[in-house]
């Protein structure tokens, strides 16, 4: 890092950039080595889980070299990795990981719902999957009504890569897995599948009407994307 002249000579330092990544980020133990943050050993030394007052899961710290801003991860453990850079100080990288705690908890949270998605016993999955044959069809039909569409028909499937789909004569299929997902995101396959009933592509006026029908249409993609429910 090289700091401007009168800064250096002033002995002052300036503060790596508090800026995160609200994604998965590669863990790349290829760059520098892993060193120590200057806590000496015990329960602070670097790559030992320790908590943190108000977040949920366990958090690791990792100094890098070449790191130039303070990083998230949510490792496959449920631990919550933080890259540190080089310059950047404990107390702040807690800062930074306590003012993200919503963030992690949601993220957690998704986890925990795609283990249960794919590790349910059988007796517990026909129970869920009898609930949303009755639930979902009766919020699409809702929405429906509200928004002034006509439905041909309504079914609730198994499918493996799809949230929904719906056919040129009006018909919409959805996946029973639908039950898992918040209200919110379940309402936008829901809209999304009713906005096909009069753009059957993904056209420019086909987005269009979906951000009319569902503001937060963008926002409910990321999350089913993130959440891994589906094998796609």
């Amino acid at each position: 890092m090289i700091l401007p002249r009168e800064a250096a000579s002033a002995g002052a330092t300036r503060r790596p950039a508090a800026a995160w990544h609200d994604g998965w980020v590669q863990d790349d133990r290829s760059i520098g080595a892993q060193l120590q943050l200057p806590y000496g050993t015990g329960p602070r030394a670097a790559g030992a889980a320790v908590p943190v007052p108000g977040v949920g899961a366990a958090v690791v710290f990792v100094r890098r070299r070449r790191a130039r801003h303070y990083i998230i991860r949510l490792r496959d453990d449920g631990v919550v990795r933080v890259t540190v850079p080089w310059r950047g100080s404990r107390a702040e990288a807690e800062r930074f990981v306590i003012a993200r705690r919503e963030w992690i908890a949601r993220q957690r949270h998704q986890r925990a719902l795609a283990l249960e998605a794919t590790r349910v016993p059988p007796e517990v999955e026909a129970r869920l999957r009898d609930l949303a044959a009755r639930q979902l069809p009766a919020r699409l039909l809702e929405l429906a009504r509200a928004h002034g569409f006509a439905v041909a028909g309504v079914s609730v499937r198994n499918q493996r890569t799809r949230w929904g789909s719906c056919s040129p004569s009006g018909r919409i299929s959805l996946n029973w897995r639908l039950i898992h997902v918040p209200p919110a995101v379940c309402d936008y396959v829901l809209l999304h599948e009713l906005a096909h009933l009069r753009h059957l592509n993904h056209s420019a006026r086909f987005w269009r009407e979906l951000a009319r029908l569902c503001p937060h249409h963008a926002e409910a993609r990321r999350w089913l994307r993130s959440s891994k429910l589906l094998a796609c």
